[in-house]
């Protein structure tokens, strides 16, 4: 039988003359490209191939299809959607990024309420989903010339529905890890179930994306603390689970981050590519990466002309010592450091954990890992741990010296000090993980005039229940504020020397997407939510603009 899709054409990166095209197939192929070919490689039975296209034009846009064998399996003939393009960047200054995070895989059918959470909820209507269907109806200058994926694309631990049914024709979910993911082909079925629908299909073949993972790919307390790993590596059933986790993350999220450059310089992908067992290859990888931090680096860039943008990874590189606690090892950080200096007309950090929190959260998390350190004792301790694990206290605020690292490198980069010309019109710091969103603006002084921002953009389809609404809310007022200060200053942490306040009266909390529009060294951003349920097709409408330069 002829070779077929079995997802994607995913195009993951666009470059000025570059860029990558990935897929999974149901057989071993060749696939071709734009006159551009790739073999597949097998991974547990699955194929995927990452085409890498090159001498491409700068600034021009190409409608493209995907053959396997010499056949033509894309466009798929069945769905009236525009056809699927590349536009490489131009020198123009000019870039539209979208960015999100936080994903469900629930039916888009009516009534979406049918698939709630533990409070009753619904899961909205879906961002990207609205997203693509409202670029249908534009032309091409409108669309976003990339799309940043925050983290919790999939759910290990809340699986779709498609997913469960699966496991439960695998194995006995009375038995751990139950209806959670146990190994890489349940994974395979999570990404499928994320990426099949037909218009996020059609989106993710026409914008290129940037992603990053985050908790609930792997548990939603991953890594939240060297107590919490002691306690799942005695589980029988974690390590294939952790196993399958990071073999998927590379396979269907990391490769195509990298550009074709990075691809011939990353050892792996050519070993997987040419090996005569590559699944004992990358099985050994993914176990590494599990138990040896340093020498595995999920943090990448991406240059957009003069707009850097620098994706860090806050949560596989975490250092857990207690006492010594960093959300990145010291090569890792050194590596940040380093591309964060340059000349820019405006910088980037993208971490699916936001880095500032409301003011209330920012200083209980900073209290809650001194108390689990031991600053009031070792019982404490102990029960700071089990609060630690049961309501996430794992941002950046909860590993201190990373968010003082991280505070001193935005004040360096806004201030002009690590800079190669003038500093950058803007920083911004984007993130997801939080299920609501804002826009803060860090106070660094009048010493430094390029403004610093800290925007969240979450959830694109997992609104947060009331109870949890009313918690962010509370953080960020001025009560919220003066709690939190005095647990804090109980628990012995020193005041952060900066100060941050919302930028508009309140956060969000219903399904959104938010953009970055670019214009040499103006910068805009938007957000836009989703419309009520009762509509017959996903609307966005503006919630927020705001011109950050």
């Amino acid at each position: 039988m002829a070779p077929e899709l079995t997802l994607g054409p995913l195009l993951r990166y666009a470059g000025e003359t570059d860029a990558t095209i990935w897929v999974e197939t149901d057989g071993a192929c060749e696939v071709e490209v734009l006159g551009h070919t790739a073999p597949t490689f097998e991974i547990e039975g699955h194929h995927y191939a990452l085409v890498r296209l090159k001498d491409l034009e700068p600034g021009k846009t190409y409608e493209y299809e995907v053959s396997l064998d010499g056949a033509k399996v894309w466009p798929d003939d069945e769905h009236d959607f525009p056809p699927s393009v590349i536009r490489t960047i131009s020198s123009d200054g000019e870039l539209n990024l979208s960015y999100g995070s936080c994903r469900v895989s629930v039916p888009h059918e009516s009534p979406y309420t049918l698939a709630a959470d533990a409070h009753g909820e619904g899961h909205e209507r879906d961002a990207l989903q609205a997203l693509a269907l409202r670029m249908m109806r534009e032309p091409h200058e409108r669309w976003p010339d990339a799309l940043l994926l925050l983290g919790d694309q999939i759910y290990a631990d809340e699986v779709s529905e498609g997913a469960l049914d699966l496991i439960r024709s695998r194995r006995d979910t009375n038995e751990p890890p139950g209806e959670q993911v146990a190994d890489f082909e349940e994974y395979t079925r999570l990404y499928w179930d994320a990426w099949k629908d037909p218009v996020i299909r059609w989106l993710l073949s026409t914008v290129p994306t940037a992603m990053i993972f985050d908790d609930h790919d792997v548990n939603d307390d991953w890594n939240i603390s060297e107590v919490w790993v002691r306690q799942m590596r005695g589980m029988p059933w974690w390590e294939e689970r952790i196993i399958g986790a990071f073999m998927s993350y590379w396979v269907y999220q990391h490769l195509g981050n990298l550009s074709p450059r990075e691809l011939e310089e990353d050892g792996l992908f050519e070993r997987v590519q040419g090996a005569e067992n590559p699944t004992r290859i990358l099985r050994e990888f993914a176990y590494r990466a599990d138990r040896e931090i340093s020498g595995t680096r999920w943090s990448y860039h991406r240059d957009f002309g003069r707009v850097r943008l620098i994706m860090m990874d806050s949560r596989a590189g975490r250092v857990l010592k207690e006492g010594h606690r960093s959300m990145l090892d010291e090569e890792e950080w050194a590596w940040i450091v380093e591309m964060a200096t340059g000349d820019f007309d405006h910088l980037l950090f993208g971490t699916s954990l936001p880095f500032l929190l409301g003011p209330g959260l920012h200083h209980l998390e900073a209290a809650s890992e001194a108390v689990c350190a031991g600053a009031w004792g070792r019982p404490a301790a102990r029960i700071g741990e089990s609060v630690r694990q049961f309501v996430d206290l794992e941002h950046w605020s909860a590993f201190n010296d990373s968010f003082t690292a991280l505070t001193h490198l935005l004040r360096s980069v806004a201030s002009g000090e690590i800079s190669n010309g003038d500093p950058p019109a803007s920083v911004a710091v984007l993130s997801g993980d939080v299920h609501h969103g804002y826009l803060a603006k860090i106070d660094f002084g009048d010493s430094v005039k390029t403004p610093v921002y800290q925007s969240a953009s979450s959830p694109l389809r997992n609104p947060l229940g009331l109870p949890e609404r009313l918690i962010m809310r509370f953080g960020w007022t001025e009560r919220g504020r003066r709690f939190g200060e005095a647990l804090s200053r109980l628990a012995g942490v020193e005041e952060p020397d900066v100060r941050w306040h919302l930028v508009h009266e309140a956060p969000w909390f219903h399904n959104h997407i938010s953009s970055l529009e670019i214009r040499g060294r103006e910068a805009l951003l938007k957000v836009d939510r989703t419309t009520p349920e009762n509509n017959d097709e996903p609307y966005l409408y503006g919630t927020l603009e705001y011109r950050l330069a």
